[in-house]
């Protein structure tokens, strides 16, 4: 498969009364056509920034672009105009944001918001719109399109809210699909049906996607590839078996076990102690040295360059240096159950 999206050390900051936080730092990954990639971590990781980075959406100033670039068709968004990026964003590169309520405008029609990206980017008619509309309801599988279509997001539900903006960011058959967060605010029935809905749209329409989570039960099922990020780097990435039953990273063990296990084992979660690094002092070692078990004084002091685990896995870890103590895989870190998708 072709390489449709590739972010090469990529950094952005933002400028506050406490200084300048750095919230992505040197970020680098890449995206294949008709793929789906989950970026994985704790809230406050940088893995919202990063995504809305792609689109150009973190608002300038405060935050600012310090290093890296964003190359999409062989292009540099980075250094694109805001009115390039207008021709982008819902047609070639398009967002399910985190909370559809407050997403929505509540003050048009779903009908409306959906005509608007095929107006402005296909040239369509609002009759012609407003059809097809209907059509990208039915899609996402919300029941009487053309009643719906003329409907306010108040009168959906949250899941039939998520479907419209799924069938919104759809519209113009973006190549690149960014959800972030997308199933944080709805139930577990709805969850699975959203991620679902997801999957099958993909395999339709062949579009590529960023599936931004902090759920590893979300990314077992949704994803072809796992970034697993912390304190505003990528410190580990490989397909989704290799995540799920050979993370190589420390982090990576405390998010598996702080997973629900469903094979008849414990069911005491596993907190990873402590706290996120300050990302407006950073450290300037391993972001993970101080709540790491496993960290050793090179940790603190310098920061860990990728090892090739495979072909598909890169590791940021000073564990995996041949002068390191070794080390197994936690018990609490290893899935049971069927075998994942991947």
């Amino acid at each position: 498969m072709d390489k449709i999206l590739k972010v090469n050390d990529l950094s952005v900051s933002f400028d506050t009364y406490g200084g300048e936080v750095k919230a992505v730092r040197g970020v680098t990954f890449e995206l294949k056509e008709k793929e789906t990639l989950a970026i994985v971590g704790e809230s406050g990781s940088g893995k919202s920034v990063t995504a809305q980075s792609l689109m150009r959406l973190v608002p300038m100033p405060p935050g600012k672009f310090t290093g890296g670039s964003i190359e999409f068709n062989g292009e540099n968004i980075v250094e694109k105009s805001e009115k390039q990026m207008e021709s982008i964003r819902g047609k070639d590169i398009s967002m399910i944001f985190q909370d559809p309520m407050t997403s929505l405008n509540p003050t048009m029609t779903v009908g409306k918001q959906i005509a608007e990206g095929l107006i402005k980017h296909q040239n369509m008619s609002k009759k012609e719109a407003y059809h097809r509309g209907v059509e990208l309801l039915k899609l996402v599988g919300i029941p009487n399109p053309e009643a719906r279509i003329k409907q306010y997001p108040h009168q959906f539900s949250g899941g039939m809210r998520q479907r419209a903006m799924i069938a919104i960011a759809l519209a113009c058959n973006p190549k690149v699909l960014i959800a972030d967060e997308p199933t944080t605010a709805l139930d577990v029935t709805i969850q699975a049906q959203i991620l679902d809905l997801m999957r099958e749209l993909q395999d339709k329409t062949g579009t590529a996607i960023i599936l931004i989570t902090h759920d590893l039960g979300v990314v077992a099922n949704a994803a072809h590839r796992v970034a697993v990020m912390y304190g505003g780097k990528i410190v580990e990435t490989g397909t989704v078996d290799e995540i799920f039953y050979n993370p190589k990273h420390p982090y990576t063990w405390g998010l598996l076990g702080s997973m629900p296990k469903l094979d008849g084992g414990s069911e005491e979660l596993q907190a990873i102690p402590g706290s996120p690094p300050d990302l407006a002092d950073p450290p300037k070692g391993c972001p993970f040295a101080t709540r790491c078990p496993y960290a050793m004084k090179v940790c603190e002091d310098h920061m860990p360059q990728y090892t090739e685990v495979s072909a598909s896995q890169k590791n940021a870890c000073w564990l995996l240096d041949q002068r390191a103590p070794k080390v197994d895989i936690p018990d609490t870190a290893i899935v049971g159950g069927t075998k994942v998708h991947g």
